[in-house]
């Protein structure tokens, strides 16, 4: 099986995580991705603990299904070897700062003279033009940034660092592949490929959603704990007898009475239905007190029965274990290339057709080296002479 995006062949330059999420994607469903990976400047998700077997568990998620070519595109021989790939590889995937790719002769005006089909796809923190664009940043100073940590968290402690990584993930690597592939449609129409900016801020700013419409429309600033979502309602995570957390998120009637009913304080749905908010507080103070009644796996036993947007918050370990995600065959067996295999999060899209099964976990550095310069054509001496001059590995 080839997978719908088989006939996509991405050069992918990215490492850390927005740029590799976004091509692990691509590989999953069926293009061909060769990483260009520096043979001097280690990527640091080669070495992120935890390792299994002497591997970074993270990289050898990220970066499954995809060939590894090393080379230092800082010697003029291996510009050669991109120009030459350029003649089969015709989409790009690059998440240097402004100006890297440009300097290495790589930049998109530069490639494109080469193929005028080329996809470029750019992922940064701040986007190609603005005051930052030159600015270093990380996950959550985007979120910073684009408004989003003004109203996550709690009012008495501030904002909370998430736990994943929204900007680097929905921000850049989502909206990377989105873009990617309507700019693959759009040449289908045109026969010309193009560039895409996406910056991480920018993109995470769009997931304003609710809010952002609120305030650019009516002005409604919001602040931590006082909107309906994002914990000044009833819509939160309770706490167990025994210290755990269930998440409640009964917004609608329907799911307020269930819930109301089982904790057996049928006479509080009233208050999860007016929008003033002292009495939504004066509920969620009530449900506080119901809720530290119980036991977490009474809980559990309790709402498993009814549909009331009542679930437990879970580990990892649970979330593996779960029935729902096994059903619907979350976690994926992928060859590590000695005959054995690693657990891994599995491609969530599914398709009628279905994808191809998972290839191998991440490659070595340069793995695939001697077989992706053989298929252009180089030379076992050829080969050997890059080797010697350090320009490949």
């Amino acid at each position: 099986m080839l997978g719908p995006l088989a006939s996509l062949k991405v050069l992918d330059f990215s490492t850390l995580l927005p740029g590799p999420f976004a091509s692990l994607l691509l590989a999953d469903m069926g293009a061909e991705v060769l990483r260009i990976e520096s043979p001097t400047r280690m990527d640091l998700l080669r070495v992120l603990p935890p390792h299994d077997q002497g591997v970074s568990a993270s990289h050898a998620y990220l970066n499954r299904n995809k060939r590894s070519l090393a080379l230092d595109l800082k010697q003029p021989e291996a510009l050669e070897v991109i120009k030459q790939l350029l003649l089969d590889y015709d989409i790009v995937l690059e998440q240097f700062r402004p100006g890297v790719m440009d300097r290495l002769g790589l930049g998109y005006e530069a490639l494109k003279a080469i193929n005028p089909r080329l996809i470029y796809v750019s992922i940064t923190g701040y986007g190609q033009t603005g005051p930052y664009k030159d600015r270093a940043g990380h996950d959550i100073n985007y979120l910073a940034l684009a408004g989003l940590a003004s109203y996550t968290g709690r009012a008495d402690s501030g904002p909370l660092p998430l736990g994943m990584q929204v900007a680097d993930v929905a921000g850049g690597s989502l909206h990377g592949v989105i873009g990617l592939l309507a700019a693959v449609i759009a040449r289908q129409q045109t026969g010309q490929g193009q560039h895409l900016d996406v910056s991480m801020t920018d993109c995470a700013f769009s997931l304003n959603a609710m809010a952002g419409a609120g305030y650019l429309a009516c002005g409604v600033e919001p602040g931590r704990e006082d909107q309906m979502l994002n914990g000044g309602s009833f819509y939160d995570y309770y706490r167990s007898r025994d210290g755990r957390w269930l998440s409640v998120g009964s917004l609608e009637p329907v799911f307020m009475q269930q819930l109301c009913t089982a904790l057996g304080r049928p006479e509080l749905a009233a208050q999860g239905l007016s929008p003033e908010p002292a009495r939504q507080q004066a509920l969620k103070e009530a449900l506080k007190v119901e809720f530290e009644k119980y036991d977490f796996a009474k809980l559990c036993e309790l709402f498993a029965r009814i549909d009331a947007c009542v679930e437990p918050v879970l580990s990892l370990d649970e979330a593996v274990r779960h029935p729902q995600l096994q059903a619907r065959e979350l976690v994926a067996e992928v060859p590590r290339g000695d005959g054995s295999t690693q657990a891994q999060i599995a491609c969530p899209l599914k398709f009628s057709d279905g994808l191809p099964e998972p290839r191998h976990i991440g490659a070595t550095l340069g793995a695939h080296t001697d077989q992706v310069l053989g298929e252009l054509g180089f030379s076992v001496e050829r080969i050997a002479e890059l080797r010697l001059a350090r320009v490949v590995v």
